[in-house]
């Protein structure tokens, strides 16, 4: 369990941070979730990915604005960059950040 200090910290200190937004209830999460998790891992060597089960942490939903789950955000160089929620495709959240990483990662 993160509060909001740590993960603005983790924001701070990392150039690529993605928060998954989900919870226990939530076939959907329980299904992407792995799959998204592998995908970012290999493609992207230099991710950080923050869990938040949103039936436990809801005010730190309620601070990024998160309502629907699952949702993700991605943050390049501590701005968001990237929002999905509820439909989205593992390819789909890989092809969007591929490029801005490559570059700012050079």
């Amino acid at each position: 369990m993160q509060n909001r200090d740590e993960i603005k910290k983790i924001l701070e200190e990392n150039p690529a941070v993605m928060l998954y937004f989900s919870a226990p209830t939530c076939n959907v999460c329980h299904a992407l979730k792995p799959k998204l998790f592998e995908a970012i891992k290999s493609n992207f060597k230099e991710f950080q990915i923050i869990s938040i089960d949103t039936s436990v942490d809801q005010e730190i939903a309620a601070h990024f604005s998160v309502f629907a789950i699952p949702t993700v955000l991605v943050f390049l160089e501590s701005k968001e960059f990237l929002r999905k929620s509820r439909h989205m495709s593992v390819d789909e959240i890989v092809q969007e950040i591929k490029r801005p990483y490559e570059i700012m990662m050079r």
